[in-house]
């Protein structure tokens, strides 16, 4: 993976653990933040990036004169840093926001739309479009579901598809036919379906399994009182013909480390590595996929960044539709 050109758009996701906490004193950044900032993410030199930790990034409306000064300086920090220009949800009933950034140069910014009832962390969504085609809208997304609640993230993944029901799945470029791309990337805090993963399912009823309370979040139990990960996202996605680029890497490019865990690694007791933090795209853009890459951020943060490139020529012809779509579940073997 080298430095985005104006051959790729890249795309990004990035969970920095809490914001990468608080000011160590009023206007001095914390380490963690320099690092994942000026270390990781100005080098990768993001097109699009997704945020799904913007705890001291923004704030509730009762917060302190001081706190949401804390938050303006921290975002106007963040999009200084990047060259980039910067969107924040608003704030639900969790308290890790989410976020994305665009890169003016690569995009056309249409309008930020709020959704700020069902979802415990609302997404941030904007829609986009390419300057090299310009009729056709991309709908894009971050979200943080719902981390303690199966039934909560089975509502607010619903929602989620009214996103998706904006791509038209007709094959072609007829004249006045609506469509739309759709690019919707975050941290599921749920599993994919197992079938081609590098991991084995959890066993949520091995011994191992010491942290309960986060079995009653990321599990459902069965009528024979076994327990079974939750997945309802995954299949939800293939369902509706959206697709995920990590596994188009690896099924189509080669490239199986696309399938790397990218959270996990720091809990004890809670299952091991999993793949929680994942993109869905739509049937025609996913297949511009060209690499995507999981950055180790042991040290910085508890979970990986998460890279996908796209040819920009592919992207281009796949807005414009000139060649047929991937079918429903085609990359899940």
């Amino acid at each position: 993976m080298g430095i985005a050109s104006g051959e790729v758009v890249r795309i990004v996701l990035m969970n920095l653990e809490h914001d990468g906490g608080p000011e160590d004193e009023p206007g001095v950044l914390p380490a963690r933040w320099r690092q994942a900032y000026e270390e990781v993410l100005k080098p990768l030199r993001p097109d699009w990036l997704g945020m799904t930790e913007l705890t001291y990034s923004q704030t509730r409306p009762e917060a302190t004169v001081g706190e949401k000064a804390a938050a303006e300086r921290r975002w106007r920090a963040a999009q200084q840093a990047l060259g980039m220009r910067g969107f924040r949800a608003k704030m639900g009933q969790g308290r890790n926001p989410v976020g994305l950034l665009v890169r003016e140069s690569a995009f056309t910014i249409g309008t930020q739309y709020h959704h700020p009832k069902t979802f415990r962390t609302p997404p941030a969504n904007v829609v986009l479009r390419l300057p090299d085609v310009p009729e056709v809208s991309i709908i894009t997304a971050v979200f943080h579901s719902s981390f303690c609640s199966p039934a909560g993230r089975e509502a607010e993944e619903y929602e989620l598809t009214a996103l998706v029901d904006k791509v038209k799945m007709q094959h072609g470029a007829r004249p006045g036919l609506s469509r739309a791309a759709c690019w919707l990337f975050g941290d599921t805090n749920e599993y994919p379906v197992p079938t081609g993963e590098p991991r084995p399912e959890i066993d949520w009823d091995s011994p191992d399994i010491t942290d309960l309370v986060h079995r009653c979040h990321r599990a459902v139990k069965q009528p024979d009182g076994t327990w079974k990960s939750c997945t309802f996202l995954d299949e939800m996605m293939h369902d509706c013909g959206m697709h995920d680029p990590a596994r188009f890497a690896a099924r189509r490019l080669g490239q199986p480390e696309a399938l790397s865990a990218t959270a996990g690694y720091a809990r004890i007791g809670q299952g091991g590595e999993s793949r929680i933090d994942r993109g869905y795209m739509d049937a025609w853009t996913v297949q511009a996929v060209q690499e995507v890459t999981v950055v180790d951020m042991a040290g910085i943060s508890d979970h990986h960044v998460i890279v996908v490139d796209l040819a920009r020529r592919k992207l281009i012809e796949a807005l414009r539709r000139t060649f047929a779509p991937l079918e429903p579940w085609e990359l899940v073997a």
